[in-house]
């Protein structure tokens, strides 16, 4: 065995203990870190099969912002784990059944792999200056010429999803102030003013006697 297999190994190893510790650790917090540790492994699986392009996408693109953003949402909301938690024993039979048989699929898929005699060398689509071929450059000519297609329907799929999220957060609140088109469209004058007949106003009561002649004495005093 030489190194490159033995650090294939090694990586996958931690790959999969990673993974495991991601799904039993108690703390959501743990989790998390130990998926950015699962990225970390499989992208070095990535570098020992030479895609460097695909290695630095896993670690910028999610370690670097998604588990971002799942730390912030885990340590801002205040979620009841336990409740979670709870049934988690009555339905680990079946899930432990579905994952030992979704392992052994791979595991033939892989292996049969692995069994070929004379397995196919990938074909270089560009060559780069100075004769070598160039990963990065070949996986982005083949993504937009022979997968142009699939590329587009993936980008089209991501704009709705985020459109639906959008939609889904700024749905009707209380405290949210809002306009509706369609009921300033359909609005009439009579809908927007009222006329209201009021009574003739009473006139004023005059004022007692001895109310007047103190009034003309404090006058006179002032005077």
């Amino acid at each position: 065995m030489d190194v490159k297999a033995g650090l294939f190994y090694v990586f996958a190893a931690l790959l999969l203990f990673a993974a495991f510790r991601v799904v039993t650790a108690r703390n959501p917090v743990h989790a998390a870190l130990y998926l950015v540790w699962a990225f970390f492994q499989a992208a070095m699986i990535w570098l020992l099969l030479r895609a460097e392009f695909l290695a630095m996408a896993l670690v910028l693109v999610y370690v670097g912002a998604v588990m971002v953003l799942f730390l912030f949402v885990v340590m801002m909301l205040d979620i009841n784990f336990d409740s979670i938690r709870q049934g988690f024993w009555r339905h680990f039979p079946l899930a432990g059944v579905i994952g030992v048989v979704i392992a052994l699929e791979m595991s033939a898929v892989l292996f049969a792999g692995f069994r070929m005699a004379e397995p196919k060398a990938m074909q270089t689509v560009v060559q780069s200056a100075g004769g070598q071929a160039s990963n990065t450059r070949d996986l982005g000519i083949l993504l937009y010429t022979e997968y142009v297609y699939p590329v587009q329907i993936a980008a089209v799929i991501l704009l709705v999803a985020i459109i639906a999220a959008i939609a889904l957060t700024l749905r009707e609140r209380k405290d949210s102030k809002h306009i509706g088109v369609d009921a300033q469209v359909r609005v009439r004058a009579k809908d927007r003013l009222r006329v209201v007949k009021i009574g003739v106003t009473q006139a004023a009561k005059p004022m007692p006697a001895a109310a007047d002649g103190d009034a003309s004495a404090e006058g006179e005093k002032k005077s």
